[in-house]
């Protein structure tokens, strides 16, 4: 029973029809050898009869009954049922703004969405775009309009983009590539009011510090369960979705739900969240066939993995990030590590930075971020299965990864990521986060900055702060004298792998521990000001 008239499609597909991607929007309901999902194929091909146009509104679970209505002609009918499985996804969000409702106001959820957007961008006369919400389909959507030659305008309410799905450190990197391109971004505001023109179309957004111009706005601000009809039924709803067993069984063990409107059990947390996602649907669907069948499949929980392409950034994440994991009370070690996704003789290698969150206690994985030009892909995949099954840091030096040159460097970056965290935890030096350092420098305390890059990296890009001293790492033994012991230093490289080794020198030099430190990330992964000739 669908309510809409379209069987199945691709919806994550849509933020790439509307780049060029591809050009027929059909593309989204075909399977790969190109036949449409459409009726005929479910009946032929899958032995299932589909109504569309047909809204399910109603369950009698004591005789096992549902009502629907054909939305053509009003008509409503019960149909019998031994177990049933809902599915009725989620709805895009639409606060209760003023001015919400005018033409020109879009969200982006299913193909009808996408032809009406893309006719758009190539109406529009002012090519000036207001993307509200900076999470994951906000940030898929900036790409397409850039292309087109649009002003895009990015308005988040918080801090920072992908507010909810990475640390702020590794958003202000993406922010930083973002104004590069032109994207104008205005974080910290919400919107206040939409306001149109004569011919009531959105001329503007007024946000909390700014107005914007505009003839295209595209809502993201994320999407809620559709629980009108599980309500209804009187079946258990959680926090944030259905309620279901590992089985995805409802309160009502005759009926089964799954995709976006149950809540999902979260793998780090042992917590209930709300995770919609094509990946997570389609388990779903699998686990519920099974169980529909009598194969006794289970669905465990997921660990919140995410990735996403903005303006050639690859960017991704999965478990907790070290924010939600200091809220909840874990305490934790992280390390932020760039480097290069294979060895720099490969003409093809490109940077990436990934950030490790594990639990000081039990040396746990608790969470990993990755961004970068480089492959991400592979590397939180990884993560995504070493969290999930409860591993600790230790666990990552005895997993064989594949080897050769043109795919990885011959430690990983995950690899030498956990392998930073270990020395950290064993007490072989500490570190400052990026935040954390520019704390310490807008609080003006009085510490010093060890730059031991070369001469020539230095005259390439450098920190505009006073307390930097430039020793190269091969002269730190021989010049450790003239730096001074009785104030903290601060060690720092272009990854700070040579920030590390030298406070391995300066620590036997007799400098003393609690006055060393390096940089994670070094001046690569740092977010804040540069000088750059």
């Amino acid at each position: 029973i669908e309510k809409g008239d379209i069987v199945s499609y691709g919806a994550c597909g849509l933020p790439f029809y509307l780049s060029g991607e591809f050009d027929d929007i059909s593309e989204l309901i075909k399977t790969p050898v190109g036949v449409t999902r459409d009726v005929n194929f479910f009946k032929a091909v899958k032995g299932v009869e589909v109504k569309v146009n047909h809204e399910a509104v109603d369950i009698d679970r004591k005789n096992k009954r549902l009502k629907i209505k054909d939305l053509a002609t009003g008509q409503e009918e019960e149909i019998p049922y031994d177990k049933l499985v809902i599915a009725t996804g989620s709805n895009p969000v639409k606060p209760p703004i003023p001015g919400i409702d005018l033409q020109g106001i879009h969200t982006l959820k299913d193909i009808h969405d996408g032809t009406t957007i893309k006719q758009a961008i190539a109406e529009s006369k002012k090519k000036k775009v207001v993307i509200v919400g900076a999470g994951m389909i906000g940030m898929e959507c900036i790409e397409p309009f850039v292309e087109a030659g649009f002003e895009v305008n990015i308005v988040e309410k918080l801090p920072f983009v992908l507010p909810t799905f990475l640390d702020e450190e590794m958003s202000l990197l993406i922010m930083k590539h973002l104004a590069s391109k032109g994207v104008r971004l205005f974080c910290g505001e919400g919107v206040k009011e939409f306001v149109g023109n004569k011919d009531g179309r959105v001329a503007k957004v007024i946000t909390e510090g700014s107005e914007i111009e505009a003839d295209l706005v595209i809502l993201a601000i994320g999407f809620r369960p559709n629980l009108e009809l599980a309500k209804k039924a009187g079946l258990e709803i959680g926090n944030f979705g259905i309620k279901v067993d590992p089985f995805l069984r409802t309160s009502d063990p005759d009926i089964y739900a799954g995709g976006d409107c149950v809540e999902a059990h979260n793998l780090v947390t042992g917590e209930k969240f709300y995770a919609p996602i094509g990946s997570t649907a389609n388990k779903h669907g699998r686990v519920i066939a099974d169980n529909l069948v009598g194969r006794n499949s289970m669905f465990r929980g997921v660990t919140g993995t995410g990735i996403v392409k903005i303006m050639g950034l690859n960017v991704a994440r999965t478990g907790i990030t070290e924010a939600y994991a200091r809220q909840k009370g874990y305490d934790v070690i992280t390390c932020i590590n760039p480097g290069p996704d294979r060895p720099h003789f490969i003409k093809e290698n490109k940077p990436i930075i990934i950030k490790l969150i594990v639990d000081s206690y039990s040396g746990r994985i608790l969470g990993m971020q990755a961004l970068g030009e480089g492959d991400v892909f592979a590397r939180i995949n990884t993560a995504a299965a070493l969290i999930s099954q409860g591993c600790t840091i230790d666990d990552v030096m005895n997993v064989d990864m594949a080897y050769s040159p043109p795919f990885s460097p011959a430690m990983d970056n995950l690899i030498v990521a956990a392998n930073i965290i270990q020395n950290k935890r064993d007490g072989l030096a500490r570190s400052y986060s990026p935040i954390a350092l520019k704390k310490k420098l807008d609080a003006g305390e009085d510490f010093v900055i060890l730059d031991v890059r070369t001469p020539a990296e230095v005259e390439a890009m450098r920190l505009p702060y006073e307390n930097v001293v430039y020793i190269p790492l091969g002269k730190v033994r021989e010049r450790a004298d003239e730096l001074p012991r009785d104030k903290e230093i601060v060690c720092m490289c272009k990854i700070s792998l040579r920030g590390y080794e030298a406070v391995r020198i300066l620590l036997s030099k007799g400098f003393e521990m609690d006055r060393l430190a390096f940089l994670d990330g070094g001046v690569l992964a740092w977010p804040y000001e540069k000088i750059v000739t």
